[in-house]
């Protein structure tokens, strides 16, 4: 599926990186396979939450990095050394790279991991420099004086 995105560009500046975000979305979504399973929730206007379903992974199993506006979640699970044997097998222990691609000045904060779900909260810090900023505008003022009203008697004077 391609997107044509031209049209939002003839009032937007700055947005060219957009088209190829999309781009590059869509190819990962194609390219990664549904595991682990995850949730990404908006907390309020400028924290996130990104939630991974990964029973069977422990701490020691997961490896979190973040580089140039991307997110790396990786696991690693160690092939048992029980000697069980499974009818059935549907707890997925297989090793995992999962990729999210974050917005300019999205940090992450921190990371938690709670009864099989790992919880990665974000952050959008917008530096001081990019926030909106009033702008005075400059030039010459003029002013119109106004001649005063003659009373009565001045304009007998005047006469």
């Amino acid at each position: 599926m391609t997107f044509d995105l031209s049209p939002l560009f003839r009032s937007s500046i700055g947005f060219d990186r957009m088209a190829k975000l999309v781009d590059q979305a869509s190819r990962l979504d194609q390219a990664q396979n549904s595991y682990p399973p995850y949730n990404i929730e908006a907390v309020d206007e400028n924290n996130y939450r990104i939630t991974l379903a990964l029973a069977g992974f422990g701490i020691d199993d997961l490896d979190i990095t973040s580089e140039s506006n991307l997110l790396f979640v990786k696991g690693k699970k160690e092939a048992d050394q029980t000697d069980a044997k499974f009818i059935y097998r549907g707890i997925a222990t297989r090793s995992f790279e999962r990729r999210f691609q974050l917005a300019d000045h999205v940090k992450v904060k921190s990371a938690q991991m709670d009864n099989g779900l790992l919880h990665i909260q974000l952050e959008r810090e917008i530096p001081e420099a990019m926030k909106p900023r009033k702008i005075e505008i400059s030039g010459s003022k003029k002013v119109i004086e106004q001649k005063p009203e003659l009373v009565e008697e001045d304009k007998k004077d005047v006469a």
